[in-house]
């Protein structure tokens, strides 16, 4: 299973609380002290995922508080004694999947998008420009039956991979950006996008192709979007980021993204920008194939800035896979987790 995807369960919900509207924010039962120590993203995550059906995620909020979403109180009690605040949601996780999974089987169309906003107790589904006519009314077909359960939002541009020809690693016509340096032992590699990686078997750190980095050892697109080149080079490796300000950010952990985080973007193109975790566990499809488990990001990304690093600090989050709009206008970007890559590989970020 991905670490990084949402939990939803298939089991029915019954909405068990009345004298409530959705969207409350539970207060302490004056009977029951307020916990001394707030829960992490990490730790109101996992009450989510216990709950199961109970519950359509997780999120921090602009005030910085960890909100776990519960349809019913008694689901509540055990959110406030882990230390985060409880909303109650109408729909929660059984729902949700029911309308995932009907997208999943029936409205795969390239230029579309979907995730389960927690925030708003939705399935968001995005759709591009190219989304029109026939295309356009299935994925309303698709949608329609669940209600308020699931909105349509319209997107600037197309969905593509953020791959282009010029400057950082080059790979057969194309150039892709380098995600982040990981080890095994005493041997080294870097990830990038999988994109990127099925379309060349040797990399090089300048347009001329002289200057030899590696060979991809492994690439897995569509379905997941990563890949891992080995260095076969001298070339020196550091365990950081490129901030393209003269300095560079130490990476010391990996961890799975949390709806609300604030990360930053490292790519090729258009070098560091920032945004908001907007969504985990998206499915995008593109053109080329569907990516699902993906984190959604309102961090802006072009071509030439695939396989590049997501992180929050000192914390490698994801490898960046595409997305619609550009840095000029603003637009939404898609990654890949960093974690499963890490899982799949055996390596480890340093």
């Amino acid at each position: 299973m991905r670490p990084t995807r949402t939990y939803l369960r298939n089991a029915a919900v019954t909405l068990a609380v009345t004298g409530l509207a959705a969207g409350t924010l539970f207060a302490a039962h004056s009977a029951q002290a307020a916990p001394t120590v707030p829960a992490t993203p990490a730790a109101a995550n996992a009450v989510a995922h216990n709950l199961g059906a109970s519950s359509a995620g997780s999120y921090v909020d602009a005030s910085g508080r960890t909100v776990v979403t519960v349809t019913n109180a008694a689901a509540a009690a055990q959110v406030r004694a882990a230390g985060a605040t409880p909303k109650l949601v109408k729909f929660g996780a059984a729902h949700l999947n029911a309308v995932t999974s009907a997208l999943n089987g029936s409205a795969r169309i390239a230029g579309t998008a979907w995730a389960v906003d927690p925030m708003t107790d939705q399935v968001v589904v995005s759709v591009d420009q190219t989304v029109t006519g026939a295309k356009l009314a299935k994925v309303k077909a698709a949608t329609a039956k669940y209600g308020s359960a699931a909105r349509i939002e319209r997107v600037a541009g197309t969905f593509s991979l953020r791959i282009s020809g010029g400057d950082a690693i080059y790979g057969g016509q194309y150039r892709c950006s380098l995600g982040f340096n990981v080890r095994s032992g005493t041997t080294y590699y870097f990830l990038t996008a999988g994109h990127c990686g099925n379309i060349a078997s040797t990399w090089y750190s300048n347009s001329a192709k002289t200057a030899l980095l590696g060979s991809t050892a492994g690439s897995s697109f569509p379905g997941n979007d990563y890949a891992i080149v080995r260095y076969t080079s001298s070339a020196t490796h550091p365990g950081t980021v490129d901030l393209y300000n003269g300095s560079t950010q130490d990476i010391t952990s990996s961890a799975n993204a949390f709806v609300g985080e604030s990360v930053k973007r490292s790519g090729s193109t258009t070098h560091v920008h920032s945004g908001t975790v907007q969504a985990v566990n998206a499915t995008v499809n593109y053109a080329e194939g569907s990516v699902s488990g993906l984190i959604k990001t309102s961090v802006c990304a072009e071509g030439g800035d695939s396989g590049g690093a997501l992180f929050d600090g000192t914390k490698a989050l994801g490898l960046t896979s595409g997305g619609s709009g550009n840095c000029t206008s603003g637009g939404t970007t898609y990654f890949q987790p960093v974690t499963e890559a890490l899982s799949v590989y055996g390596v480890s970020v340093y």
